[in-house]
Order: structure tokens, then C-alpha cells, then sequence
């Protein structure tokens, strides 16, 4: 009996998920176990293996196709069975798809004009006229004067582009740049290429690119969708950044407790981002306005702290959500988001687990960045940025101090309540392990 696979929903908020890969294709014999194509959520890959065993009867879907979630991908069956009643409507089996020929593409041969630029030149034309052209691109090799001694008139330059004819971006340049009267030696006096070497020492010169000297690379699907959230978030949002540091003393000499005690203790390896953390989610709670989701209409601030973290991974960037944050110990906060860390590596993290953040921690301490620009991740109104460990000097002695990047979403928040919550939270680092016996 024919049956057929779906498209796995995996999480309550993924609608559709891309096919990456068939491991099987249409006329493949298949066996339960076997791997039968890798999907891709905006931020995960899964596998889906097959649950019985037969033949792959039909294929309806093809690599790179996003498909809604639920919906038949496939069939598996035994041969000349039927599955008519399976195929999604609007599909075409893959098999019946023509092929699409794809034709190379060389790169092209640019010819420009690049002018040296004499004192006192200046191509025949009116000033309405050059403006016309600095500002069309219209090439002027092509304009007919018709105004007094063969000058070029703004009328000549809009017939040149009723035709079309637009210059290249260094010709243009060259003709803006031009020095003396140049007499135009073409038809109806136009003004020709040669006209423009001889009259002002032009170089015509041709540049091609060589088919090695570049490589064309496919982005990866979790990189477009890395593209596509970054740009909304500059271009929606109106973001706004604060710089600042802490004295880490005391933050270094706890951890040097911690680790010399751990293994009898039974401890986990307490980093400073889990540190960081902990003094975030307790420091969100009394500054709601910066813990909240930003809409156009509306703000909704959170009771609770849940904070995402930033994982750079081999496919790109992650950011898991610790949910509730605020109600863990640093113990149950370094080994949740260790997890999150290595379901993230793996690719395995669940949809679900990247969505819901009201606040976002994004770490380069580890890769000697001493201040960086964060960028929010919309709906959420703020993110910090933890930097690397500096020596600084106060009162002629040197201290170890971190750098903290804040950037907040202007329209929800105003520059001093922001700037408050990164000075307790500056505080509250400093005199950790007091804030650790609150």
C-alpha cells in the first residue's frame, strides 16, 4: 500500500520549511531507516527518514522549494501503484518537469573613457545641459547640438534619452570633468569618443574580467534568512548605542573560587558569559521598558526575563532563547545554555527555542573585541554586547575592565532610562558576589 511522507512540522511556529537535500529519488528502493531528504528551518536542518519500505514512486517537490508543513513531499510504495490521491494540488511530479538550461554567462567588456582633467576645460555644452547629463547618465556622444556654434542644449541631451543612451558611470565622470571647447567631428557636429581623446588627452581603455579570477558562491538558505532579518532590523528600527565598562575583579576572583572548588563540588565550568547573564535577567526586572517587545502601536513589557544569547555557528548565527532566566541559578543558567550552545553546533535546536526572547546577550569578548555595534533583533527593544578584558588605569593603579555595548531601539526608549539599566547592571557586575547573596 502506497504512503505518503510529510512535511514534518517541527515546532508550533514553523509553517513551511525548505527542502536542502534527497537522499532518494524517484525509482530508488527505500528501507525503513533510510535517510530520505535534509529540510531546513530558518535557523535549524532535520532529517527525515523513512518509516516503510518500498519504492520512491513519485517526488513532487524539488531542492531549494519551500513547502508549507503537513503537506505530501513524497510517496513510497510498491511499483505501479498509484498515488494520484496523494499529489499536492498544484504539483507536478518532479520527474515531469522539464529541465532548465542555463546558459554561461561571461563577463562583460566594459569600454570607459577616463578624461585627464585639465585646468580651463570645458566640453561645448550648456550648464542646463551638463547638469542633465551628471544627473541622467545620458551620453553625450550621441547629442546633435542645435544650439549657437554647435553647443550642446538640455533639449539635445533629453533626445539622447528618448534613445536609450545611457553613458558608463567613468565616461560620465569624464565629461564632467572636461576642459577645453571640444568640436564635435560626427554627424550633425556630435561629439564623438575620438573628439573627447583628442580634444582632452582621453585614454580609451577596455576591461574585461577573467572567468578564474572570481568564484560564485550560492548562499545557503539560513544566510538569506540572516540577510533578510538584519535589514529589516536597521531599516525598521530607530537604534541608538551606549559604550561603557566595569572593574571585572571581583567577577575574575569568584570564578577563581568556583573553578578550584568545582570538581569537589560538583560544579559546572561558570563562564563569564553565564555570569553575565545571571546580572542581566535580575537587572531586566526593575527596567520593564527595556524587557519589552516594540510595535508600532503598542509595547509589551515581560514579567519575566527571557534572554537570548547569540551562538555563532558552522551555518551561521543562532540565537536560543533561555526562557525565565531570572528564575534560574547561575548552576541551572550555565548548563541550560550549554545546551542551547551545542544544540545550536549541531543543528538540532528546535524552532521553537529560537523564538520568544524579550532581551538578547551577544558575546566577541572571546574574539578580542574591545566595542561593537549590536543589532537588535526586532521585536525586542534592547541587546547588549559583552567586549574583551582590558587594563585600564584609575588613581594611578591598573584594574581589569570589560567593555559593554547597549544598543536599544529609540522609539520605545529614551537614552537615560537605557543608560540606567547599564549602570546598574555595570553595579551589579562589579559587586557580583553580593548580588549573588540578594
Amino acid at each position: 500500500m502506497a504512503t505518503a511522507v510529510i512535511m514534518p512540522r517541527q515546532g508550533q511556529s514553523v509553517e513551511s520549511c525548505i527542502i536542502a537535500k534527497w537522499h532518494k529519488n524517484k525509482g530508488d528502493k527505500v528501507s525503513v531507516g533510510d535517510l530520505l531528504f535534509t529540510y531546513e528551518t530558518d535557523k535549524a536542518t532535520f532529517e527525515e527518514e523513512s518509516k516503510v519500505e518500498g519504492v520512491m514512486l513519485e517526488v513532487y517537490f524539488q531542492e531549494n522549494d519551500d513547502v508549507p508543513c503537513l503537506l505530501n513531499v513524497c510517496v513510497i510504495g510498491n511499483e505501479g501503484e498509484s498515488t494520484a490521491e496523494f499529489a499536492p494540488e498544484g504539483t507536478t511530479p518532479v520527474a515531469e518537469v522539464a529541465p532548465v538550461v542555463v546558459e554561461e554567462v561571461k563577463a562583460p567588456v566594459v569600454a570607459e573613457v577616463v578624461a585627464n582633467t585639465n585646468d580651463g576645460d570645458m566640453l561645448k555644452i550648456s550648464p542646463r545641459a551638463r547638469g542633465l547629463v551628471e544627473k541622467s547618465g545620458a551620453d553625450v556622444r550621441y547629442a546633435q547640438p542645435t544650439g549657437a556654434n554647435g553647443r550642446i542644449m538640455e533639449r539635445d541631451v533629453e533626445k539622447v534619452l528618448d534613445m536609450g543612451k545611457i553613458v558608463t558611470s567613468a565616461a560620465k565622470d569624464g565629461y564632467s570633468q572636461l576642459g577645453t571647447d571640444v568640436e564635435g567631428t560626427g554627424l550633425g557636429g556630435r561629439v564623438t569618443t575620438a573628439d573627447l581623446v583628442s580634444g582632452v588627452g582621453a585614454t580609451v581603455t577596455t576591461t574585461s574580467v577573467s572567468e578564474n579570477d572570481f568564484e560564485e558562491v550560492k548562499l545557503p538558505n539560513i544566510r538569506k534568512f540572516i540577510a533578510k532579518a538584519m535589514h529589516t532590523s536597521l531599516s525598521t528600527t530607530a537604534q541608538l548605542t551606549l559604550n561603557s565598562s566595569f572593574d571585572v575583579s571581583d567577577i575574575l576572583a569568584f570564578r577563581k573560587k568556583i573553578k578550584s572548588s568545582s570538581e569537589a563540588l560538583g560544579l559546572p565550568n561558570i563562564t563569564i558569559n553565564d555570569i553575565i547573564l545571571y546580572a542581566v535577567s535580575r537587572t531586566l526586572l526593575n527596567h520593564r521598558e527595556i524587557n519589552a517587545h516594540f510595535y508600532d502601536d503598542k509595547m509589551v513589557l515581560f514579567n519575566n526575563a527571557h534572554v537570548g544569547m547569540a551562538v555563532d555557528t558552522p551555518r551561521g548565527l543562532m540565537v536560543p532563547t533561555l526562557f525565565n532566566t531570572n528564575k534560574l541559578t547561575l548552576t541551572e543558567i550555565s548548563k541550560a545554555s550549554k545546551g542551547l550552545v551545542e544544540q545550536c553546533q549541531q543543528g538540532t535546536i528546535s524552532p521553537d527555542g529560537l523564538k520568544g526572547g524579550s532581551f538578547t546577550v551577544t558575546n566577541l569578548g572571546t574574539l578580542d573585541i574591545e566595542s561593537f555595534t549590536p543589532v537588535l533583533n526586532p521585536p525586542q527593544v534592547g541587546i547588549l554586547g559583552v567586549c574583551n578584558i582590558i587594563e585600564r588605569t584609575k588613581n594611578g593603579s591598573t584594574y581589569p575592565a570589560m567593555g559593554l555595548s547597549l544598543t536599544f531601539d529609540h522609539r520605545a526608549i529614551d537614552g537615560a532610562p537605557a543608560a540606567k539599566f547599564l549602570k546598574e547592571l555595570k553595579n551589579n557586575l562589579e559587586n557580583f558576589s553580593v548580588m549573588l547573596v540578594k
